[in-house]
């Protein structure tokens, strides 16, 4: 007998259930479980999201088969969404789009043209086939990076001639300045959303970050010149979420600097291993820079989009 498929909304006491179907998933899609409770539980607390109508939990036989969520906080014309299955369970997996798509088109109504974007790993556990005949499309690949860390290989680099480092602490102009450098060299890379200070803390968790593991590089006569931005609350790996030099100063080694001292700091703190995303047709060179030091893929998402329209 086919086991029964009830949906509801998801709310904050699931957050160890989605968590759990997670890592089961990223068990078959990258080998070993990388998903931490506290991610999950940003993702529910999230001050944009309303989860009685943004998030949906699919469950086959009592059982938790599937996942997903939606949010608008990049501007008009973008829907946002994470889509998690198990699988086999294809039933589920459609219910969720569906429903994925009619809320995206309610929040993207009056906004015209739009579009709903998944990020899913080049190998899911989702059907792509379940995908491509509903009219999404592939826009771009994003690749998990990784590289082995030891206290004795990765010492603290000399840096560029004149290059200063000073890290943000519980300082609020420094912080002021990582962000306003984050939207000055993400500019124009793919995806990138501007955000005013409030919001972009919102959308790094920044109430919560350890700000000593954000460091702001300085030249004289230039300024601030770069950015590392870095996060130690992954269980399997040390992140580092953003690496940005002023478009009129790359290519003196300011980047690759800031790339060897978050080795250097997350060998100092006892990591073994340290990570970072990066789009691959990033016109700055940042893949071959990475490729260069030592970073080898660990994973690979998909960047996915449906075009939204009023009527289906």
């Amino acid at each position: 007998m086919t086991e029964t498929l009830t949906v509801r909304p998801a709310g904050p006491g699931d957050a160890a259930g989605i968590c759990a179907l997670l890592n089961a998933v990223d068990v078959i899609e990258i080998g070993r479980p990388e998903t931490d409770l506290g991610t999950v539980e940003t993702d529910l607390n999230n001050p944009g999201v309303d989860l009685a109508t943004d998030s949906w939990l699919a469950f086959q036989g009592g059982r938790l088969v599937a996942y997903a969520l939606v949010w608008a906080d990049s501007g008009p014309g973008r829907v946002d969404g994470d889509h998690y299955v198990l699988p086999g369970h294809s039933e589920a997996a459609v219910r969720l789009l569906e429903l994925m798509e009619i809320r995206a088109r309610e929040m993207n109504a009056g906004a015209g043209a739009g579009v709903l974007r998944l990020h899913l790993n080049v190998e899911p556990t989702l059907d792509l086939l379940l995908l491509t005949g509903r009219g999404y499309r592939t826009v771009r690949r994003y690749q998990v990076m990784t590289r082995a860390l030891s206290r004795a290989g990765d010492l603290p680099p000399a840096p560029p001639a004149g290059l200063t480092l000073r890290h943000c602490g519980a300082d609020e102009a420094d912080r002021r300045r990582a962000h306003a450098l984050v939207e000055e060299t993400f500019a124009a890379h793919f995806g990138h959303v501007e955000r005013a200070y409030g919001p972009w803390l919102d959308h790094i968790d920044g109430r919560g970050l350890d700000w000593s593991l954000v460091w702001i590089a300085g030249l004289p006569g230039q300024g601030d010149v770069g950015v590392l931005l870095s996060r130690d609350d992954r269980t399997s790996m040390g992140w580092l979420s953003h690496i940005g030099v002023r478009e009129d100063l790359r290519g003196r080694g300011i980047g690759g600097f800031l790339l060897r001292h978050g080795f250097a700091a997350y060998a100092e703190r006892g990591r073994d291993t340290v990570g970072l995303g990066v789009d691959t047709h990033n016109e700055t060179g940042a893949l071959g820079l990475y490729e260069a030091h030592g970073m080898r893929l660990h994973y690979a998402v998909d960047t996915w989009e449906l075009p939204l329209h009023s009527q289906g």
